[in-house]
């Protein structure tokens, strides 16, 4: 090829992504804009909370969420204290962002009042609770403590916390990165060269993602937004680190770059395809899911993926055309410089070390490492993942955690976050008996246009019922009736995100069915208990059907059925080792209240597609050396070639996840602690010593029934 267009063409990739980094750049603070933390807007449209949000506005005039503002004094509230409170009442009517106010509502002990602000439908919420905060606390008398919680209380406190995903997120996984690519090249550029590969590959994903969110094509959330960032850097410094090892060793056989450039290609580009083809079937399995949330995380991080090989294989390999030998200063390979001595006696290093042992013991080690592993499994008997309340998404201080604790004290749990009844307004007497028959509602309503909505508890228009009561009937000035239904407001007398809230709810739900089949109940509540079942049943169903779908993926790249089968079953000993940990350390260490269903699922799809991707990166090349050197030679050669490069790569996608720790949000949190103890785990135990061992203790049967199963040699 001429000169020139060996000058040309890696200019052309760099200037490309130039381009595209240049365009894509100012979104990395915009994704914000096309997201969205509501939980309603996750669940299915088949979903009952979802059917009776979607008909909500039709028999109330405000559709936002409701702010709860309480204020307490502890001995009693004065009567200058209660005058206060209704001139904070009067500025919230004021406001833009507020639709409804509710009376000052005082509770039967006299130490506190509430009063329910509820907020337009097109407020930003963080914003709004934000303002109202500020002037809610220089309103405050002195000695009177004021909280603003409820619904949209909580979703600020989530917002706020989700804040540092742009930018504490992304700089913290970064220089993790950055630290551990100079301790591993032990050079000044190439670190950089790597991270640049990476950050451009986020940069186009987030272009990309922006742009289908702006479209309505994908659904973007905090928690799809910080993984995407995660993902890409880490599964992007990922195939870097295998591409920049074979361009190394291609560099000591080529004496010009661009020879090296194709050798290292030609190396790479199977692994690194396969690899990232593998992890994009697997997220995209949470296509299958029912919520959303999950399901918008498929395509998401799929196009993260995408992008992480092509940068791999395009811009990565550019940039080290451009620099070639000098990328590694100081530590330069040159040209027919001997490659170094991957097994025998004259081996030096690690890898040398752990390649005789796995040799000499290889029955033990597997053995060892596979009882180690079921034991740290045991830790799931314990494993509490059926969904957390609201209230402790927020780790740390959340004042409408702190709100709601005041709420309860004096009024019902459930005041400002009323199950919502959708039934025939034929039946509304009938409804509206059941609905107070059931323990736990201690106030029932009909919503009515002109009526301030979740003002239940003293409302002149509620019914009042003790535990178990049920009235005649429900009062209402004019119930609101809407395609032949009605919407009663059932205040509970526990907090909403309790247990015994979601108790409440399920025997609401048994009883109005009772009385009207085609009833639904909705509202917060009923928003966590939908969730909750439907990511309990997502679980259930995608776990299997991405293990099959990569169990065939692995058998078409290897030609085999048996390594398949090890290098899946070591995946699922691996996975559940890591959960198992992660569940005794959110216990017993953290006190963590529970898990949400989504941590096993991401856990198990992140752990499994980039578990595989380690995989991938030893079983190809062991079967590279296989065919050259014979079965045992080439597990040892393959173990020694790619030792360094996966658990370098496992050591940065650890740090990456890891620094998903930083947002103070529960499952995040989780989600961080698991796979990063997983992919350690992999890395220095599964694939070091667990899978070398038991392909050595299959010897050519590993590869049957490929051709490479009956070839004369040693087993």
């Amino acid at each position: 090829m001429p000169r020139s267009l060996r000058i040309a063409i890696p200019a052309l990739v760099v200037l490309v992504w130039l381009v595209v980094a240049s365009v894509g750049g100012p979104f990395f603070g915009r994704i914000s804009e096309v997201s969205t933390n509501d939980q309603t807007s996750f669940l299915p449209a088949s979903a009952d909370a979802t059917a009776v949000q979607d008909r909500s506005s039709d028999f109330r005039d405000a559709s936002g969420a409701p702010a709860i503002i309480v204020l307490e004094r502890d001995g009693g509230l004065t009567g200058a204290d209660t005058a206060a409170a209704g001139r904070i009442a009067d500025a919230l009517g004021d406001r833009d962002d507020v639709d409804q106010v509710s009376p000052v509502i005082p509770s039967e002990d006299g130490d506190a009042v509430e009063i329910v602000a509820t907020l337009t439908a097109s407020a930003e919420t963080g914003d709004a609770v934000t303002a109202i905060r500020t002037d809610v606390d220089a309103a405050l008398p002195d000695g009177v403590l004021g909280y603003v919680t409820g619904p949209a209380g909580f979703t600020a406190d989530l917002t706020a916390a989700f804040a540092g995903i742009d930018g504490l997120l992304l700089g913290v996984a970064l220089v993790a990165v950055l630290v551990i690519l100079i301790v591993v090249y032990r050079s000044p550029l190439l670190p950089f060269l790597v991270l640049a590969t990476a950050v451009f590959a986020l940069t186009a994903s987030i272009l990309v993602v922006w742009a289908l969110a702006k479209a309505g094509v994908v659904t973007v959330n905090g928690q799809v937004q910080g993984i995407l960032s995660i993902l890409v850097i880490g599964a992007a410094t990922d195939y870097a680190l295998l591409y920049t090892s074979r361009y190394r060793e291609a560099l000591r056989d080529h004496r010009t770059g661009w020879d090296a450039t194709k050798a290292a290609l030609r190396g790479s580009l199977e692994p690194i395809v396969a690899s990232g083809g593998t992890v994009i079937v697997g997220v995209l399995c949470l296509l299958l899911s029912d919520l959303n949330s999950n399901k918008a995380l498929g395509p998401v991080a799929a196009i993260g993926i995408a992008f992480s090989v092509l940068a791999a294989l395009t811009l990565l390999p550019a940039l080290l055309l451009c620099f070639r030998r000098a990328a590694f200063w100081p530590l330069r390979p040159a040209f027919g410089s001997a490659h170094p001595v991957l097994t025998g006696p004259d081996a030096r290093g690690l890898w040398a070390r752990v390649g005789r042992l796995v040799g000499r013991r290889s029955r033990v080690v597997w053995i060892v490492c596979t009882v180690g592993l079921l034991a740290m499994g045991t830790g799931l008997l314990g494993l509490r993942a059926d969904g957390v309340p609201q209230s402790d998404l927020v780790i740390g201080q959340s004042q409408a955690r702190d709100g709601q604790t005041v709420l309860a004290d004096h009024f019902p749990g459930g005041s400002g976050s009323p199950a919502l009844v959708l039934g025939d307004a034929d039946r509304i007497d009938d409804l509206a008996a059941a609905v107070a028959g059931v323990d736990g509602v201690d106030a029932v309503a009909a919503a009515a246009k002109g009526a301030p909505s979740g003002s239940v508890p003293a409302g002149p228009d509620a019914t009042r019922v003790g535990t178990g009561g049920a009235p005649s009937s429900v009062t209402a000035a004019d119930p609101t009736v809407s395609r032949g239904q009605v919407l009663l407001e059932a205040t509970l007398a526990d907090p909403a995100d309790s247990a015994a809230a979601e108790h409440t709810v399920r025997e609401l739900r048994t009883a109005v069915e009772r009385v009207d089949p085609g009833s639904r109940v909705g509202g917060v509540t009923a928003t966590a208990i939908d969730t909750n079942d439907t990511g309990i049943r997502d679980r259930t169903v995608i776990i299997p059907v991405v293990l099959v779908v990569i169990l065939l993926i692995l058998m078409l790249l290897l030609r085999s059925i048996v390594t398949p089968l090890v290098l899946i079953g070591s995946v699922i000993v691996s996975f559940a080792a890591a959960l198992g940990v992660g569940a005794l350390v959110f216990d017993h260490l953290f006190h963590f209240p529970g898990a949400d269903p989504s941590v096993p699922l991401f856990s198990f799809v992140f752990l499994v597609a980039l578990g595989v991707d380690y995989n991938i990166f030893l079983m190809t090349r062991v079967r590279e050396e296989t065919l050259r050197h014979g079965p045992r030679e080439g597990v040892l050669r393959g173990l020694g070639a790619t030792g360094g490069v996966i658990t370098s790569a496992g050591v940065v996608l650890a740090a990456t996840f890891a620094a998903l720790g930083v947002i103070p949000i529960l499952f995040l949190v989780q989600i961080a602690f698991v796979v990063a103890f997983g992919v350690l785990l992999d890395t220095v135990v599964v694939r070091s010593l667990l899978v070398p061992a038991l392909v050595l203790e299959l010897g050519r049967r590993a590869w049957w029934p490929s051709r490479l199963s009956r070839r004369p040699g040693d087993m």
